[in-house]
């Protein structure tokens, strides 16, 4: 996978985030280059930030929940 399809792989996670998770959870990228970086990871860091955010928002006794086991096939 290049860099041109991880851009774009990115781009519709966080259209995805936008779309479908509460307003606020998801930083605009303007905001993500100044708090975390420029680089893929850093985008990638700013929409998992969101995507536990959401989660979080979501649990109904708002106590976090430990990440499930992998299934491994």
């Amino acid at each position: 996978m290049d860099i041109t399809e991880c851009r774009a792989a990115l781009r519709l996670i966080r259209a995805t985030i936008e779309e479908h998770c509460p307003p606020g959870v998801l930083m605009s990228e303007e905001q993500v280059n100044g708090r975390y970086g420029p680089s893929l990871l850093d985008e990638a860091e700013a929409l998992s930030v969101a995507i536990v955010a959401t989660v979080e928002r979501l649990s109904f006794d708002g106590v976090p929940k430990p990440p499930a086991p992998s299934i491994k096939t």
